[in-house]
This record gives C-alpha cells, structure tokens and sequence, in this order.
C-alpha cells in the first residue's frame, strides 16, 4: 500500500523535481511514518513552468525571484532593473532549475 501511494506522489509532483531526484525522493518517501506524510501532502511546491512564465513577463521586476522566495535576489533585480536586463536573460535559462531546487529544500524538510 505504501509504494502505490508513493507512487501517485510522485506522478503528480515529479514536473517540481529534477529528473534525477525523484529515485531518491521515491525511496525516501517509502521509508518515511505516517506523521510527516501528512504534513508532506499538503505541502505546496512551486510550478518551474510558472516561474518560467512569469520571469518572462515580469523578470526585470525581480517577481520571479520573490515567487520561489529569494528574497534578497528579487530585491537585487528590482533596483537594479534586472541588473540592466541582462540577469533578467539570464534567469529565463535558470529560473526553472532554481525553482526545482527550491522546491527540494522543501521536501527535504519532510524528508530527514
């Protein structure tokens, strides 16, 4: 019973995770009591996709660092208007993997 709800888990978050992290998140959430898997279903993880989008439209603004919650990078963009739209290019190519690594931290917290 335990891998079959792991397993749905997993197909309905992986699009949050680095492809060579769900093996360990899958063995990691097998092997984890029932207490935290409460609290981990109900955990919320930030769409890469999104931060995609929304770095696209409004990346200069630093919002897409404000969303996956880097702070002090989104304030960095902000005054200095995406650092002259250069980091705001930058961040369309990273953005996606800065949100997956944030969304493993969080995990990570129910994990260990």
């Amino acid at each position: 019973m335990e891998a079959q709800k792991v397993d749905m888990f997993i197909m309905s978050n992986a699009k949050f995770f680095e492809s060579h992290q769900i093996n360990v998140i899958r063995d990691r959430l097998i092997a984890i009591d029932d207490s935290k898997w409460v609290m981990l279903s109900t955990a919320q993880f930030k769409d890469p996709t999104t931060s995609l989008i929304v770095s696209i439209l409004a990346g200069g603004l630093g919002i897409d660092r404000f969303i996956i919650g880097d702070t002090g990078l989104g304030v960095g963009k902000l005054l200095t208007c995406g650092g002259l739209g250069i980091w705001t290019i930058i961040d369309w190519f990273m953005i996606q993997k800065a949100t997956r690594e944030k969304n493993m931290q969080k995990i990570q917290q129910f994990l260990y």
